[in-house]
């Protein structure tokens, strides 16, 4: 049999510059090569109560009709959480995950060219929306692990159009203020655009956060990012949405695929916003967790970021890289601060009571080591 030589595919210089996502790693996977039988995932900033029981039945009550296209509108779901916000419906957009309204917004109002703000380290995915758009990303670094929205309002050009805010910032944990956020929108152009992505605004103790809808009822240029893959326990179902003007949702409804939130998803965050009970447990959970694992870093002499989300940034002193191996080992997965440009740091979620204390155990096995 003859061999056929065939010519290389051309494949665009941005997309040659993508750096495919790298996920925490999946418990089977960690049992699977190390020959474990229990795994204590702290990576994934994923709510360890898990989802609601309502939203759980809701799942099994919806699941004889997947041979059914979802309704491409979401308009329970979309009723639900409109009444929930005390926002009008057409304030909303759905996405598979709060990471497609991100492409989104890059699909809608990047051209070559243009350019993104983004804080560094921050959410990976910003980036990508540039990259993939072929617009420049400017990235600003941190103050004290917190964005620096005077450093990120002084890199506005005649380019600029998209803004990114990661608040509660990711890796780190830390927010900007509501006063903050208002001296930023009212240095914007006209022409920009400011995405602040709340994705775990549900665990915010500060009274100070930022009061976001009421910059979208302001009519400024605003999107929120939320999801259900945290608070709400819903991360396996891939489900977020944004709140913005109008015309903004318009525009991105325009790029939206069709049938983009599968059924099973619509019906399980119905049933998920309607039970704020589970969600106060949660929010429990995560703040009892939180003072647990600040007094254990005290205690081991490590400095770490106060967090308003459900997970820590910490400096354990060493190779964060040889730290996660060993507590791979030891069955307790975390978060390597080198992917963000930080060696010695790891992002830990906030677990159960158990939960942390098998990571703490682990920890200072590794670090007598």
């Amino acid at each position: 049999m003859s061999v056929v030589s065939t010519p290389a595919l051309h494949v665009g210089e941005n997309i040659s510059r993508l750096i495919p996502y790298q996920p925490g790693k999946p418990i089977e996977e960690v049992k699977r090569e190390l020959g474990l039988t229990e795994v204590t995932k702290l990576a994934s900033n994923e709510n360890p109560l898990g989802p609601s029981p309502k939203a759980v039945q809701a799942m099994r009550d919806v699941a004889e009709k997947v041979y059914l296209y979802p309704d491409g509108a979401c308009y329970e779901l979309r009723q639900a959480v409109a009444s929930h916000l005390n926002l009008p419906e057409d304030h909303l957009i759905f996405g598979n995950g709060s990471d497609e309204i991100i492409h989104y917004l890059g699909v809608t109002y990047l051209q070559p060219g243009d350019e993104v703000i983004q804080a560094d380290p921050s959410f990976v995915r910003y980036e990508a929306a540039a990259i993939l758009n072929d617009a420049p990303c400017i990235k600003v670094p941190l103050k004290h692990w917190t964005h620096d929205l005077e450093a990120m309002a002084d890199q506005i050009t005649e380019r600029t159009r998209l803004i990114f805010i990661a608040n509660p910032n990711n890796p780190t944990g830390t927010i900007v203020t509501h006063r903050e956020v208002e001296t930023l929108l009212n240095r914007l152009p006209a022409r920009v655009l400011l995405a602040l992505d709340e994705a775990y605004f549900e665990y915010v103790e500060n009274p100070d956060y930022p009061r976001g809808v009421e910059f979208v009822q302001e009519g400024r240029n605003v999107i929120l990012l939320r999801t259900f893959s945290k608070a709400y326990g819903l991360a396996g179902l891939r489900l977020g949405y944004g709140i913005a003007r109008p015309e903004i949702v318009g525009h991105l409804d325009q790029v939206r695929e069709p049938f983009n939130v599968n059924l099973i998803a619509q019906a399980a965050g119905v049933a998920a916003i309607a039970d704020q009970e589970h969600v106060e447990r949660s929010r429990q959970v995560n703040a009892a967790g939180k003072r647990m694992l600040y007094g254990a870093f005290e205690a081991l002499g490590m400095e770490y970021a106060p967090t308003e989300g459900n997970f820590i940034w910490v400096d354990v002193g060493r190779n964060s890289r040889e730290v996660f191996n060993a507590l791979l080992k030891r069955g307790v997965i975390v978060r390597t601060g080198d992917i963000f440009g930080a060696p010695t740091h790891l992002r830990v979620t906030i677990g159960t009571q158990s939960q942390n204390e098998t990571f703490l155990n682990a920890l200072e096995e590794v670090l007598k080591q």
